[in-house]
């Protein structure tokens, strides 16, 4: 089709992984005994595809998100389409100039300053000095590094980075926008303004593909999706639906309770060790009713005392948005270097959650010191409505919670003369 801008097919990707041999410890007199050479050849080579199979073709104007877990094979295809890594097998073809922004840093080079890199990267796009200084002003407004624009970017931290470097890449005018997760780095006010400017973007006609867990920052600008899964595209077509079956994929429907493998508690301090969510009864249930009472059951262990340890629990709902979340600090429970493990209960009020799908996150921290565990994703509740007001509204986005909001109401009476 003539309004095709990039055409993928049969795309593939293999990378060699060396494994050390059986003996992953060696000493000098191993080393002398054996023979350097033969030591040294004490390894095996798997083949490994990143990615595999990949097909699909992307519109002028569409504004692509590509969703899937870590290890999916995103970057690697983002990698390919920019043009930094050589595919295996299939074939690219993209109309137009490709702007990528891939990792903190990526196109810059730490020697030169931020003017300096602005007129590389333009002319690395194909760019001719005279259309460079014409978006000159509007990049050094938008990246908000006037004060350092004479600094060399080496000494830049990694927000001023992003910001100049994205900046740059949606500036200079290319008709293909490549965006990896390398906007969670700026501050919540940066990334407001780079989604302003993408669906600008978007709207001048010009097509950008962008990778992000956040599904609410895709579901806001993306009009298609594609969701990779080890290494092939599952599922490809309107963002709410792909975002969808990907949030199914995390664990909805899957068992109601959590429980840490030894591997992940043998070296913390303080670790989640179960948890789950239960019904009135007690019961372990992923099931409630929009009137039900949901409580979450969560049980942790100590490997040795940590002091002012906050339990912090948040309620996300599809789209990878946080409900609400609520916290506790352990010590006023009478957690002392005594305790071996605790067990704390959080009720979520009735007729509060609107019927949906819903995922925990649960986190032990000492605040603004350090995290000590995270679990994510876990414990999928399905909400039914019941009859409530909600259902004349099935299908619409309304919101997540039924607020009790106070209403007052004061009509006047029209006096006729």
């Amino acid at each position: 089709m003539s309004d095709t801008v990039i055409q993928v097919r049969n795309l593939g990707k293999e990378y060699t992984i060396k494994h050390q041999g059986a003996t992953r410890y060696n000493t000098l007199r191993d080393i002398l005994t054996a023979g350097t050479k033969a030591f040294f050849n004490n390894s095996t080579r798997e083949k490994f595809w990143s990615l595999r199979d990949v097909s699909f073709d992307i519109r002028q104007g569409d504004r692509v998100g590509i969703i899937g877990r870590n290890g999916a094979g995103k970057s690697t295809l983002l990698k390919m389409l920019s043009r930094i890594v050589e595919p295996t097998t299939g074939k690219i073809q993209i109309k137009g100039r490709v702007s990528s922004l891939l990792e903190v840093g990526t196109g810059f080079h730490p020697e030169l300053t931020g003017r300096e890199n602005i007129f590389l990267n333009g002319a690395i796009l194909g760019m001719s000095k005279v259309e460079i200084r014409s978006k000159f002003d509007e990049i050094i407004e938008f990246s908000e590094v006037e004060k350092f624009l004479d600094t060399p970017v080496k000494r830049y931290s990694s927000g001023m980075y992003v910001r100049l470097a994205f900046a740059i890449a949606a500036h200079l005018e290319p008709e293909v926008l490549i965006v990896d997760e390398v906007l969670a780095v700026g501050d919540a006010k940066f990334r407001e303004k780079c989604l302003g400017k993408m669906k600008r973007v978007g709207e001048e006609g010009r097509t950008i593909l962008f990778v992000s867990h956040q599904m609410g920052m895709l579901a806001q600008l993306c009009n298609h999706a594609l969701m990779l899964d080890q290494g092939k595209l599952v599922r490809q077509g309107a963002t709410q639906d792909v975002i969808a079956h990907y949030m199914d994929s995390l664990g909805y429907g899957n068992d109601s309770t959590y429980s840490a493998s030894i591997e992940k508690t043998k070296d913390k301090p303080v670790y989640l060790s179960e948890i789950q969510t239960v019904n009135e009864e007690g019961m372990p249930t992923a099931d409630f009713g929009h009137t039900d009472q949901i409580t979450l059951k969560i049980k942790g262990a100590f490997n040795r005392y940590v002091e002012n340890i906050m339990l912090s629990v948040s309620v996300k709902d599809r789209l990878e948005r946080r409900v609400f979340t609520n916290r506790i600090h352990l010590d006023q429970w009478d957690i002392s270097e005594h305790t071996s493990s605790f067990t704390a209960t959080m009720k979520i009020p009735t007729d509060f959650l609107m019927p949906g799908k819903y995922l925990f996150m649960v986190l032990l921290s000492v605040p603004k010191v350090e995290i000590i565990d995270l679990v994510d994703h876990v414990c999928p509740l399905v909400i039914t409505d019941l009859g409530s007001e909600a259902a004349m509204f099935e299908g619409k986005d309304i919101g997540c919670v039924f607020a009790k909001c106070e209403w007052l109401v004061k009509p006047e009476v029209m006096s006729y003369r």
